[in-house]
């Protein structure tokens, strides 16, 4: 059984009801039931201009799931309550209905192309969560003693370290 943080983002349509659909999903992937959430963020757009800000919230599961097998399972809840592409035409970040990303599982260390993700891409933690405020706020709140296998920084240190920028 491994312990996973996961972010929920949504920045199209009813952002709160979708988030929560997306939380009650996540609660059928826990070994009980049990899901732990952060504060709901609001935050620009990373990575691309819209003029339509993110609701964010974290969440915390304990899971028999395998890293690849729940990362799967993510992306097909995802994928059931919105199948559209977060991507634009030319490949850069676009607005989305619900992103669904796996932030870390345990201290795992997984690269790409993991063969257990069933020849799917599976990083973990995920490669740009030092990044992003509203990954790192969350995970700062849910389980401020976990350290970033890589870099041994806490969520806390990482937020710290954002220089100024935004983060979002």
């Amino acid at each position: 059984m491994g312990k996973a943080h996961i972010n929920i983002g949504s920045n199209l349509g009813n952002s709160r009801s979708v988030i929560e659909r997306a939380v009650a999903g996540i609660a059928l992937l826990a070994q009980d039931g049990t899901v732990r959430r952060s504060r709901l963020i609001e935050s620009e757009p990373w990575g691309f201009e819209s003029p339509r800000r993110f609701l964010n919230l974290g969440v915390e599961i304990e899971t028999c799931h395998a890293p690849g097998e729940l990362l799967e399972r993510l992306l097909s809840l995802q994928n059931s309550i919105c199948d559209a592409s977060h991507r634009s035409e030319d490949g850069g970040y676009a607005d989305r209905v619900i992103d669904i990303d796996l932030i870390y599982y345990d201290s795992e260390v997984i690269p790409e192309s993991w063969p257990e993700a069933g020849g799917g891409a599976i990083v973990v933690p995920h490669p740009r969560m030092h990044m992003r405020e509203f990954v790192l706020g969350p995970v700062a709140q849910l389980d401020p003693c976990w350290r970033h296998p890589v870099t041994g920084h806490t969520a806390a240190e990482m937020l710290s370290r954002l220089d100024g920028r935004d983060g979002s």
